[in-house]
């Protein structure tokens, strides 16, 4: 009864699509006006990939830190390493080019050498004097002479701050507004006024300026995502359609697929906007997938129509027949591959829930395309020419198919020993496989911002804020001195791990306090004595302000204190030492427990933290993957063996590819986390098409085992070979990229489809082979639920005119 329904209905809808031609084409158009008009509310991404759940416990901390201090990531550095920089005309040009950005809107506040000030001990009103160490403008190198011998040695405050002693490095830190920092108004100022006035700088005084931190990074590299979209659709369609070509030898066949996955393109947008995602590295990634997956859909609509054709001749025959008997084959393999992208929905992580659902929604609404676009516009068309059917004979073709059919007839042995050798060599490589929690491991390499970290990392030992947040529980509990002290031997384990900037907090400003109150004398920078802190706390309440660069490090309530410290970019396993080394410290040092709550933040720990999740959740979405392309498979065909030995030949080039980012080195990080849901949702349609074939070719076959497999081999070898090489190239196209997850997500994506389609095309059949006896008999093999390739059946459409149609 299901069958003959699925029968009736395409079709029916083979009838109402090519009946009802003009308005399908208007409805197309009408859809197509109405995504573009999405297309405004697409906006870019100005926040860095938070892959954690909004309630997961490290979001949590993270949020409460930000409701404290407010935005930590709003530091842009500028720095030189050049000896000429102190003479006085260019450190003269430095600082004034300092104080220009001040006028700014955006900025907050702005610390360089000129900001830098002294504190001074003034006895007679007891309190202590802000005196800056420049007044007006440098005159003289004696002036210069006697600046660096004053910072460089007298005041360690302020070393490895806005300079390195050993290096001669100085560098000036930007402060953006917090509240723009997440906004389009921080792209704006860092693209256009930033740039500009360094770029101007550089011109006047011929020295080089670095320029770092959070906001710059985030701004360009999401920049750099936004010019490679262009960039991998252009690719995209460009090698997809020539390989196209270069298969069908029609420019008209190639110029119909490119219209349709453009539109197809114009849609993914258009769900973009009308969903009100940003467009992430991820989600940027779906534009040019999708002209990946439309071609194969486009090559077996056409391929089916030329066969078809040369069969019979009858042009409307033909493209009926395209619909009833491709269109569940199509249906169902875009299906099994939406679902590999959909599994990410079902993760915690809102990033990867946006790609899972545009890309799935993308993808049947190009598998929608195809099926209606490409029927229609070949009722325009006339009928193809003797020289676009002879791709139908290739010889090279016949000759790989040959070759694959002598191994199955011949090699059975050599495939199962190469295939369990290729298992366990590549479990080996698994156990080598690492996690990256890295936030600028997948940045572009040659960017100038990328050596402009490695610089910033060189000198002042990095650039991403890690924070520790001291909770005394009381009021005005930070300037207890026992906080202090605790603060203090917190601050010296993270002077001793070379992968920590020299800490930052309120505990720099007391010892200064104390250097002050014995008149500068550096030997003094220490925290006081209980006796002289009630001294020179009373010296710093009267003080008529504060110093800006530490007026961030304790709340106003005085209850809340921070450290900041920033780390070089360092593997996960560096990163989680460290944070349990610290963990350890502060354990023991912040004792009793109840008097405090000592917590670690930043978001180079968010980011790590949320590396580690997504592994988690690799495992989930793969095995979602797996039970529900298994489900389909056993409505499909109603086998349980037949589920097992279908899964077989799928799950083995994951387990190659995975063995292979072992040997090469290659992280789980978020980027290739993706490569195994979307490889498996890929490669299992080759599997459909030719089982679906096999147990059509068993029926006619009167069930001879040898016979049926061979003639689905020759049946589906061609256009699995000829959709696995579109795929192949097109995801190569990913490896264009300046970014190293998206290079690693191209090459392992194709590798594993590679692996994939010779797996299908050898190991499947000798599979079937080998358990003939147990797999293929009527009752393992019952009449599926689904006829996904119809039985050859010139009744089985209705036969009419083309006058007929175009009425």
């Amino acid at each position: 009864m299901f069958k003959l329904f699925t029968k009736n209905f395409w079709e029916v809808v083979a009838r109402l699509i090519l009946r009802n031609k003009i308005g399908i084409l208007v409805v197309i158009v009408l859809a197509t006006l109405f995504f573009s008009t999405q297309w405004k509310n697409m906006r870019f991404t100005y926040t860095e990939a938070n892959l954690l759940p909004d309630e997961h416990e490290v979001n949590v901390t993270y949020n409460e830190f930000l409701d404290i201090f407010g935005e930590e990531g709003n530091l842009i550095i500028l720095g030189v390493k050049d000896s000429t920089l102190f003479t006085v005309e260019k450190l003269n040009a430095w600082n004034q080019l300092s104080e220009d950005f001040k006028a700014y809107d955006e900025i907050e506040t702005v610390v360089s050498i000129n900001d830098l000030q002294k504190l001074i001990k003034n006895t007679d009103e007891e309190r202590f004097d802000l005196v800056p160490f420049i007044k007006d403008s440098i005159s003289s190198q004696e002036q210069i002479k006697t600046l660096q011998e004053e910072l460089f040695k007298q005041y360690p405050f302020y070393d490895n701050f806005l300079f390195n002693t050993e290096t001669g490095t100085i560098r000036t830190a930007i402060y953006l507004k917090k509240e723009i920092v997440n906004t389009s108004a921080r792209k704006d100022f860092i693209m256009l006024t930033l740039d500009e006035n360094i770029k101007n700088f550089e011109a006047a005084n011929n020295l080089d300026v670095r320029v770092s931190g959070m906001p710059y990074i985030r701004t360009l590299n999401s920049q750099n995502i936004v010019d490679e979209i262009g960039l991998f659709i252009g690719l995209a369609l460009g090698v997809t359609s020539l390989i196209f070509f270069l298969f069908f030898r029609s420019f008209r066949a190639t110029i119909i697929s490119l219209i349709v996955v453009c539109v197809g393109v114009m849609w993914t947008f258009g769900i973009l906007g009308l969903l009100n995602y940003e467009i992430t590295v991820l989600t940027a990634l779906i534009p040019p997938l999708i002209i990946v997956i439309g071609i194969p859909n486009c090559i077996f609509l056409i391929n089916k129509y030329q066969h078809e054709v040369k069969l019979h001749g009858n042009k409307v025959k033909s493209l009926q027949r395209v619909i009833t008997k491709i269109g569940n084959a199509t249906l169902m393999t875009n299906v099994t591959t939406a679902s590999g992208f959909a599994t990410f929905i079902l993760t915690e992580s809102q990033l990867l829930k946006e790609f899972g659902i545009v890309a799935s929604l993308s993808i049947l609404a190009i598998f929608i395309l195809c099926l209606l676009v490409i029927p229609i516009i070949y009722t325009f068309l006339p009928y193809p020419q003797e020289r676009h059917l002879e791709h139908l004979n290739k010889r090279w073709i016949g000759g790989f198919v040959n070759w694959i059919e002598r191994m199955v007839r011949e090699k059975k042995i050599s495939i199962y020993v190469t295939s369990l050798v290729l298992i366990i060599v590549s479990i080996i490589g698994i156990y080598k496989i690492e996690i990256s929690g890295s936030l600028i491991e997948d940045m572009p390499k040659e960017e100038a911002f990328f050596k402009d970290i490695r610089f910033f990392e060189e000198e002042f030992d990095g650039i991403m804020p890690l924070e520790i947040m001291v909770d005394t529980k009381h009021k005005k509990g930070v300037m207890k001195l026992s906080t202090l002290k605790k603060m203090e031997q917190i601050e010296d384990l993270i002077d001793e791990i070379p992968e920590l900037s020299r800490p930052i907090s309120v505990v720099s400003l007391v010892k200064y306090s104390k250097q002050a109150y014995y008149n500068g004398n550096p030997k003094y920078y220490q925290l006081p004595t209980s006796q002289e802190n009630s001294f020179i706390l009373s010296y710093a309440k009267n003080s008529s302000s504060d110093v800006d660069l530490l007026q961030n490090f304790v709340d106003s309530t005085g209850q809340y204190a921070r450290i900041t410290t920033f780390m070089k970019d360092i593997g996960t396993k560096k990163m989680e030492r460290i944070q349990e080394d610290l963990q350890n410290k502060i354990d023991k040092v912040f004792k009793p427990a109840e008097r405090y709550n000592v917590t670690m933040t930043g978001k180079a720990l968010v980011f790590q933290k949320g590396t580690k999740y997504l592994v988690k959740n690799l495992a989930i979405s793969l095995s979602l993957a797996i039970l529900l392309i298994s489900i389909f498979m056993a409505y499909m065909f109603r086998s349980v063996r037949m589920i097992i030995v279908s899964l077989i030949p799928n799950v083995l080039p994951l387990v190659i590819t995975a063995g292979l980012m072992g040997y090469l080195g290659v992280p789980i990080k978020p980027s290739t986390i993706l490569v195994f849901s979307i490889a498996f949702g890929i490669s299992v349609d080759d599997t459909i098409h030719f089982l679906a074939k096999y147990r059509q070719e068993l029926q006619a076959n009167h069930w001879k085992i040898r016979k049926s497999v061979y003639a689905a081999l020759r049946e589906t070898g061609v256009s699995m070979f000829y959709t696995s090489i579109v795929l192949f190239f097109g995801f190569i196209v990913f490896t264009t990229s300046s970014f190293g997850g998206t290079v690693a997500l191209g090459a392992l994506v194709s590798a594993t489809l590679l692996f994939a389609m010779l797996s299908n095309l050898l190991l499947l059949p000798s599979l079937l082979l080998s358990l003939e006896r147990s797999i293929a008999n009527k009752e393992v093999m019952r009449e599926p639920s689904i006829n996904i390739i119809p039985v050859e059946d010139d009744d089985s459409v209705d036969d009419h005119s083309e006058e007929d149609i175009n009425s």
